[in-house]
């Protein structure tokens, strides 16, 4: 049984959060948690709180519907961790001789996909 979790729109690149989601692929939920603990990267408060979400997820699904009793919370494995671009803010800035540069402030999408299997 997979479940999955998406947050939306975190103002971070995605190559930076690509990073941080490269560590966890394959591990353990509950490893994968204390791993972000200590990564020292902005993306990897994100990617923790998207990793809770998923996780949540689960317990609810397991709680509320019947045909998911047999799902085990305890061995979820994260099956699949995404970094994904989103819409970028177009900004300009000030340049000399009177022109603009360009400023781009980039967005991303973070999907984590558990499974028990």
């Amino acid at each position: 049984m997979q479940v999955q979790a998406i947050t939306k729109n975190v103002r971070m690149s995605s190559q930076k959060m690509r990073e941080v989601v490269r560590q966890i692929q394959g591990l353990p939920a509950a490893t994968a948690v204390a791993a972000l603990a200590v990564t020292p990267r902005k993306g990897a408060r994100f990617v923790a709180k998207t990793l809770k979400s998923a996780i949540a997820n689960a317990e609810d699904l397991k709680t509320h519907n019947k045909d998911f009793n047999n799902l085990r919370t305890d061995r979820l494995v994260i099956k699949e961790a995404v970094a994904q671009t989103a819409t970028t803010h177009k900004r300009f800035t000030p340049k000399a001789r009177g022109s603009a540069g360009p400023v781009l402030k980039r967005n991303c999408h973070i999907k984590i996909v558990l499974s028990d299997e």
